[in-house]
């Protein structure tokens, strides 16, 4: 088997297919041909970093939301839960919940309207067993 010479750098010769080839290639092959220089990647990767942290920014926000009214619910359910109360209350039914004069919460069926003791919220029972606050006529709260 004959070794065959090495073809110098600047001629173009595919090994495999055993012919020339630079015609054939996606960039220039000659001493004159363009420089190659890599792309200014920067602005693009800037601008992407940016779309992704403002995409990702909104939907933190969104899931913060989520989690806030979440912590409030939590928040009410707890706070009529551990208030005083002798009945069993009626799934759907409006009942107000206040303060007595030992700063300690109860749960009533009377309207704020017509009690004297410290008024904290008008609440209604689910078909879940859970307390969402209701905004009532007399005192826009939410």
């Amino acid at each position: 088997m004959k070794k065959e010479a090495k073809k110098p750098d600047l001629v173009v010769f595919n090994e495999e297919e055993q012919k020339y080839d630079a015609a054939l290639k996606p960039y220039g092959t000659s001493a004159s041909s363009p420089v190659i220089q890599p792309l200014n990647t920067a602005s693009w990767k800037n601008d992407g970093i940016q779309r992704v942290n403002k995409q990702l920014k909104s939907k933190f926000d969104e899931v913060k939301a989520q989690y806030e009214e979440l912590m409030q619910k939590f928040q009410y359910n707890d706070l009529v839960y551990n208030a005083k109360f002798s009945f069993e209350p009626n799934i759907g039914e409006i009942y107000h919940l206040y303060n007595n004069k030992k700063q300690e919460s109860f749960l009533s069926i009377i309207a704020p309207e017509q009690c004297s003791f410290q008024y904290l919220g008008s609440f209604r029972l689910n078909s879940d067993k859970m307390w969402e606050k209701v905004v009532s006529e007399s005192n826009q709260e939410e």
